[in-house]
């Protein structure tokens, strides 16, 4: 399977820095642990606007701090 993109997904770093777990976090936005996972571990193939937005708000960060092309 040839890799199609490279977006990478700095969610862990943004998680510690708040001293949140990744639970928390799909608690707070609305969303599974498994997909919150998926998105963490750079396995997602796509992320919703809302669902960047709503990290975003609970992060205080904005799209670039958690997403970046490599």
């Amino acid at each position: 399977m040839t890799e199609d993109h490279r977006v990478t997904v700095h969610l862990d770093a943004l998680l510690e820095e708040r001293g949140m777990t990744l639970t928390e976090l799909a608690d707070r936005i609305g969303i599974t642990l498994a997909n919150a996972s998926i998105l963490k571990n750079g396995r997602a193939r796509a992320i919703r606007f809302s669902t960047l937005t709503a990290i975003c708000d609970v992060l205080e960060c904005q799209p670039g701090d958690i997403l970046r092309v490599r």
